[in-house]
């Protein structure tokens, strides 16, 4: 499932939002159905941005009984995508760091599986100016991307700590690979969602430093003042 939202004029940035990598992360599913409803009747500053939102990424894992973090063919998706480091660390990282967790199994090839595919060729195909990616329950905001971006400093009750990278992710891939900044929310819980005034803040929060990022930083290197809203 994916959802797209446009303005009427021409976008300020491109913005590409990710929930349910990890099918036993419900919450990570919830909120970003929370944030299509928003879109639905966006705000003036959501309203700049062209907006392609996908709820859930694996629906197979969500939809196993009980629901499980790989998708139906055992594979960690968010270990799986085309990372420079696949091919001589993510099988090793799987053996030594993880003792062969099944949870975590990368998958035989890069790019092995159907989703991370299709999550592939559609950020090739959109080439969003951000991604966002919603997983549980570390209770952080992680951040990776080229250098000299500046990382949003906290969303909500969410704060900044960089987690790393790691063969096969979706950090990895975007942040470093195809130097697109990926902002990561680590909510608190995988089954208990924050509260609604958490909620709005995060989409507050995100929304300023999507501003920061997409419209102040062009309007700086223009040489112009920023537009208000």
């Amino acid at each position: 499932m994916l959802s797209e939202f446009k303005p009427p004029r021409e976008p300020k940035g491109r913005v590409l939002v990710i929930g349910g990598i990890h099918g036993d992360e419900l919450t990570a599913v919830s909120i970003v159905f929370r944030w299509i409803e928003l879109l639905q009747r966006p705000s003036a500053d959501a309203a700049q941005y062209h907006w392609r939102v996908v709820p859930l990424m694996n629906p197979d894992g969500l939809f196993a009984k009980p629901p499980r973090r790989v998708n139906a063919r055992g594979v960690d998706l968010n270990r799986n995508f085309p990372t420079d480091d696949w091919f001589a660390d993510a099988h090793r990282y799987w053996r030594v760091s993880t003792r062969r967790d099944p949870r975590r199994f990368p998958g035989t090839a890069p790019g092995s599986e159907p989703e991370s595919r299709w999550l592939h060729n559609e950020i090739r195909r959109f080439r969003p100016d951000v991604i966002v990616s919603v997983h549980a329950p570390h209770h952080v905001l992680d951040f990776d991307g080229p250098p000299g971006i500046d990382p949003p400093l906290r969303f909500g009750p969410l704060y900044l700590r960089p987690l790393g990278v790691y063969p096969g992710s979706l950090g990895n891939f975007g942040g470093l690979k195809e130097g697109i900044p990926v902002v990561t929310l680590e909510l608190p819980h995988a089954l208990k969602m924050p509260t609604d005034e958490e909620l709005a803040q995060v989409w507050r929060d995100m929304q300023q430093w999507l501003k920061t990022r997409l419209i102040d930083r062009k309007s700086a290197s223009s040489g112009t003042e920023p537009r208000i809203p």
